[in-house]
């Protein structure tokens, strides 16, 4: 979820109550300068969310070629 930092000091108690369940985003002229999160999130929690982004054949050996052809 995504806000404004004036509807964050508006509604301070209500996205401290959401953030137990999902990161809120806080913006400011339209960029991200804040995020609220769940101080009790575990790093399991964490690596489960990213389940599913990279593809089945992705190997450390492609991703470090990757890299060296970036430079």
């Amino acid at each position: 979820m995504s806000i404004t930092a004036t509807e964050l000091k508006q509604n301070l108690g209500k996205y401290l109550l959401l953030s137990a369940n999902e990161d809120i985003y806080i913006t400011k002229n339209g960029k991200i300068v804040a995020k609220l999160t769940n101080p009790n999130q575990t790093r399991m929690d964490t690596a489960k969310s990213l389940f599913g982004i990279l593809s089945e054949d992705a190997g450390l050996e492609d991703a470090k070629a990757e890299r060296l052809n970036a430079k």
